[in-house]
């Protein structure tokens, strides 16, 4: 919202959803093509497209996922912070001994659920923790609303800044969107697998995206254009109230990571013919070594660059954009080539070369956001 402004913003949100949505809805649609369940994304474009492709998609989807950890060990990094310096005034605990923080236990939950199957309650936990943070979030920004003076809402920076700034904040609204994982999603789907994903596909979509849409705009209603990029580092009230925020948004942020990292372990398992027991010896010890040397490594490159707009931006368009538009709209194409009308196929390329430029674009205004603010805060920076 900071870059964009109100109606570029709300308009934005709404258009990302949108077109969120039918990009998935595509891909869900070819879940079942060909007479098989593709449960993973790179086994669907391999199907369609061969082997190359397969690799291709799988390097995007690692890329999208590795981006995704980083920005959840960034953010629950900022929520420990956050909740530190409310008990205490010194300055003790930096940002990057926060991520470090964080990626630690992140890598303590890896390794003791081996598989996605195994988070069962945990799920459920996820859940009660993004309710408490959106609740208090939205309480808190709404009553600090109330009592300011009307906000600053101009968008900051020169010409040329918020040229680069509203390209890097379209990435962001996809990113926030979207995955690069819905095969993944849909695999553990009952069937009639297609009816039932759209089905969840026009939920998340409308009624899942409230939540999203109410913080959003309380907290820029609030701040105005001197919204912090973690909302809970703005907001006014009881401490407990936002220590309680702050916690939730820690845990939630370990457990949502765990989500986005099993693609990642599952191939490795499956690579290594990790099997049998999750207590046995060499699967512990595979667990240890592997997923804490994996997260070590999202973990360092976290708190080397802790900008979270940025790499947001920057994974949106040189991942979310080509695997969930451009290569949507393209197999959809490739897949349906003899029941398209000239007009529906020329639609779909209208898509793949507007996401493509879109991409492009995105990916120089990131990579300047980035350079910018390394010269700003130096690495390992204490924001």
């Amino acid at each position: 919202m900071v870059p964009l402004g109100w109606a570029g913003g709300v308009v934005g949100l709404i258009l990302a959803t949108a077109i969120s949505l039918y990009a998935n809805a595509l891909i869900a649609r070819l879940h079942e093509y060909g007479g098989t369940r593709h449960i993973r994304y790179r086994d669907l474009a391999g199907f369609i497209y061969g082997r190359k492709a397969y690799s291709l998609t799988w390097a995007l989807q690692y890329v999208n996922l590795f981006m995704i950890n980083a920005g959840y060990i960034i953010l629950a990094g900022s929520a420990l912070k956050a909740a530190y310096v409310l008990f205490r005034e010194d300055d003790g605990m930096k940002l990057p001994y926060c991520i470090a923080i964080a990626g630690f236990v992140c890598a303590m939950f890896a390794i003791c659920i081996p598989h996605l199957s195994a988070l069962g309650i945990w799920l459920g936990f996820s859940t009660v923790f993004s309710l408490v943070y959106i609740v208090i979030a939205f309480v808190l920004s709404i009553n600090d609303g109330i009592k300011s003076p009307p906000g600053d809402y101009s968008i900051p920076g020169t010409s040329t800044s918020k040229i680069f700034t509203t390209i890097g904040a379209s990435a962001n609204l996809v990113f926030a969107y979207n995955t690069g994982m819905l095969p993944e999603i849909q695999a553990t789907i009952r069937q009639p697998v297609v009816k039932n994903m759209m089905k969840a596909l026009y939920f998340q979509f409308t009624v899942g995206v409230l939540p999203l849409y109410l913080v959003t705009f309380a907290g820029y209603w609030a701040y105005g254009s001197s919204t912090a990029t973690y909302l809970m580092s703005d907001v006014n009230g009881p401490v407990w109230a936002k220590a309680m925020a702050n916690i939730a948004a820690f845990l939630q942020s370990v457990i949502a990571l765990h989500i986005f990292a099993s693609p990642m372990y599952e191939y490795l398992d499956t690579k290594y013919g990790i099997k049998g027991s999750a207590l046995a010896f060499k699967n512990l010890s595979f667990r240890v070594l592997v997923r804490g040397g994996y997260l070590t490594v999202n973990t360092f490159v976290s708190a080397l660059l802790p900008f979270l707009g940025d790499f947001m931006s920057l994974t949106g368009a040189i991942s979310t954009f080509p695997l969930t538009f451009i290569l949507a709209n393209h197999m959809y194409l490739v897949t349906n080539e003899n029941k398209l009308t000239s007009t529906q196929k020329l639609w779909h390329w209208i898509n793949i070369c507007f996401f493509a430029l879109m991409s492009a674009a995105a990916a120089i205004a990131a990579l300047r956001l980035i350079d910018l603010d390394s010269k700003t805060y130096h690495v390992f920076a204490d924001l």
